[in-house]
């Protein structure tokens, strides 16, 4: 087996804390990771040492305090290695969370009362990676070979220090395809309206988590059936509220299907077809601009919160396909999103149990086409038009497009006939 860098770097900075003297472990997901035989994504490490004896052993080079009053500082790896950075933390309990965001304040404590604090059971275990050997103060190696993902301590006490782990609860739950313990999900149910205290971008942050993993469907099912999904998108509330309904009133179930189906979706694609069925209460621009206000919302940045919309927008955009001219077809198809709005329809046509006849023309089309024949470099520009003395306008617009319409159609094929056709549509 190939060795691993990031593994190799977490097992040194372990050796070295130890070998000073001070108590380390590995601790939090990463354990969990490997006790399920998964490799993890980046190692996070727990210590007696205090930030500033970690900054002291590893160097200020090697040092950077993210968090030195939380007792965090990121120790890098070795220049030029794919080994990262580690998170080297202080053992810590933690005062009240005011604002159920962050603690007041932290005091440094023993590995077991550091333990104590953290989210779930599963995530509360720490590995000592030289003796081999797991330290669980919480039962999280039970819990994890139950399947089971169940707060530490009192469920509402935890969720009060931080309210966005509600929403966590629900995703390690789905990634992992296990069960909430029931008095951890009453709790949820019970403290939901209050994930709204939580900034709208780490809510978002834990939204993208969910809906680009493979088993988003069970996220969404369980944040609705936890009363939180209408919480965070209200504007899916008329959808959901379908969830009990047969066919073809049920509009939940549909976007679910639509949900699995779509192949390793980007985020945006994702949220695009959860809101997909927003446009059966107005049009397809209207359930766009509630899509975009929703993207606003949650701080999305801009390109994300256009694609969003864009894909939104042109639910159905490709009814009759076959029927259009050549000029509308190329210019859809030679959309930069155009590949993930034929995977969204197709998604939904299949969820809907609709024909597709239109999205199956255009992959073919796509497919047999070259790009160079669907988006032409225009054979004239405004430039052009300048030098014919023409003043920028709506005129200025019609007639560019109408040349454009024209190359694209096979009507005008050399620049001199494209100078013509627009000379005669500057006289009309």
């Amino acid at each position: 087996m190939a060795a691993d860098p990031k593994r190799e770097f977490a097992v040194d900075v372990v050796r070295r804390l130890q070998g000073a003297g001070f108590r380390a472990l590995w601790a939090g997901g990463c354990v969990r990771d490997l006790l399920l035989g998964k490799p993890p994504d980046d190692y996070d490490v727990a210590t007696s040492a205090r930030p500033e004896e970690v900054q002291t052993l590893f160097g200020p080079k090697r040092t950077l305090a993210i968090g030195a009053s939380f007792g965090v500082i990121l120790v890098h790896g070795p220049r030029r290695s794919p080994a990262g950075d580690v998170e080297v933390a202080t053992f810590r309990t933690e005062g009240p969370y005011l604002d159920g965001r962050r603690p007041e304040r932290v005091e440094f404590a023993t590995a077991e009362e550091d333990a104590r604090r953290r989210d779930f059971t599963i995530n509360g275990m720490f590995y000592d990676p030289l003796a081999e050997q797991v330290f669980d103060y919480v039962g999280g190696q039970e819990d994890l070979a139950r399947k089971v993902v169940r707060a530490i301590g009192d469920p509402a006490a935890r969720f009060g220090e931080d309210k966005l782990r509600m929403l966590r609860a629900v995703r390690i739950v789905a990634r992992f395809d296990f069960q909430l313990d029931p008095d951890t999900a009453d709790a949820v149910q019970a403290m939901a309206p209050e994930i709204l205290v939580v900034s709208q971008e780490r809510i978002a942050q834990e939204l993208k988590k969910m809906l680009v993993h493979p088993r988003r469907t069970q996220a969404l099912e369980l944040a609705h059936e936890l009363k939180l999904l209408t919480v965070i998108l209200p504007e899916l509330t008329p959808v959901v509220a379908t969830a009990a309904l047969p066919a073809p009133q049920n509009r939940w179930q549909p976007t679910l299907h639509a949900l699995r189906i779509l192949p390793d979706p980007r985020f945006e694609l994702a949220l695009a077809a959860t809101f997909y069925d927003l446009a059966r209460d107005g049009t397809a621009e209207e359930a766009a601009i509630r899509a975009e206000q929703v993207c606003r919302r949650l701080k999305l940045s801009n390109d994300e919160c256009h694609d969003v919309s864009w894909l939104v927008a042109h639910r159905g955009a490709l009814a009759g396909a076959p029927g259009w001219p050549p000029h509308r077809l190329k210019r859809l198809l030679a959309e930069r999103l155009i590949v993930e709005l034929l995977a969204l329809e197709r998604a939904c046509a299949l969820a809907r149990n609709e024909g597709l006849h239109d999205v199956e023309f255009c992959e073919q089309y796509l497919r047999t086409t070259p790009a160079s024949e669907i988006n032409p470099p225009p054979l004239i520009t405004g430039d052009d038009l300048l030098a014919m003395g023409l003043v920028p306008g709506p005129k200025f617009k019609e007639i560019l497009e109408r040349v454009r319409d024209a190359q694209l159609d096979g009507l005008v094929t050399t620049r001199d006939e494209a100078l013509e056709f627009a000379r005669s549509l500057a006289k009309v």
